[in-house]
């Protein structure tokens, strides 16, 4: 039985047979947020694409509420699971209000059609993210920064269990940034939504979250929680970093600064 409401249980994951990432164990309870960082290339992406069930695994077995992911219906994994990838989503006509509303069709019968409280729904979602003044904008003309906000509206709107986020404040300038990841902190505590994400703003992913996976280019290096893993000396190891090479310049401030800090941006939990 998984110890956590969503766990990956020696998980092996890649392409064609090749494994990039094996034998990986982690999990996240209700209310927790679980951040994965490393280089470009290591494997972030293609292990969030197989947590989803978008990239089938190579072995182990991924469990959500208690159940195997594979034993679940596309609709029962729609009420529960939302995932926002940088794949670009491709739509003819739609403003983006439908864009977000599309989020709420696991709910609605076989024609689709929205309630009043579906559309109440659709509306808070827009505010959350800050996109209510787009809802009638064609989604194909706006920027990749406003898209990006509404991809994480209409995620929202399928009101989840678990959000699984690729890179998701990759396209947003520091406002929105800072908006999104404290709107997405006051869900876990609010609703309970459990987060698995990537992110590359180290100094972001160290004040949000409850664990944190590091992937390095010979795979899964350590898993804990941020003050286990930002010690001394080890994100220069991570990132491959020779500190020699660095001394006295803005990047090594900024990774000494950030192995030292103790504060914390956002409220405690």
């Amino acid at each position: 039985m998984p110890d956590y409401y969503f766990q990956a249980d020696h998980l092996s994951v890649g392409y064609h047979g090749n494994a990039i990432l094996k034998d990986v164990t982690i999990g996240v309870d209700r209310g927790e947020i679980l951040t994965l960082i490393g280089p470009n290339g290591a494997g972030k992406s293609t292990l969030l694409k197989s947590l989803a069930g978008l990239l089938p695994s190579l072995s182990g077995h991924i469990y959500l509420a208690g159940r195997e992911l594979s034993d679940m219906s596309g609709r029962e994994l729609a009420k529960k699971m939302a995932v926002v990838f940088t794949d670009k989503m491709y739509t003819e006509m739609m403003t983006c209000e439908e864009v977000v509303a599309s989020g709420r069709y696991p709910y609605t019968g076989r024609f689709g059609l929205l309630s009043d409280s579906d559309l109440d729904i659709v509306d808070e979602s827009m505010k959350m993210t800050y996109v209510s003044e787009l809802k009638n904008r064609d989604y194909s003309q706006i920027s990749d920064g406003q898209k990006q906000r509404v991809l994480l509206a209409r995620a929202l709107c399928q009101q989840p269990e678990l959000i699984l986020l690729d890179e998701p404040t990759s396209y947003l300038d520091i406002r929105y940034k800072l908006e999104f990841l404290a709107t997405l902190q006051q869900l876990t505590r609010e609703r309970e939504l459990s987060v698995v994400m990537s992110l590359h703003e180290l100094d972001l992913a160290k004040r949000i979250s409850d664990r944190i996976l590091c992937i390095g280019n010979s795979g899964i290096e350590r898993y804990g929680t941020p003050e286990e893993i930002f010690r001394e000396g080890y994100i220069t190891e991570l990132f491959d970093i020779n500190p020699q090479n660095f001394e006295n310049n803005a990047l090594y401030q900024y990774i000494e600064k950030l192995e030292n800090d103790k504060t914390d941006f956002y409220p405690t939990k």
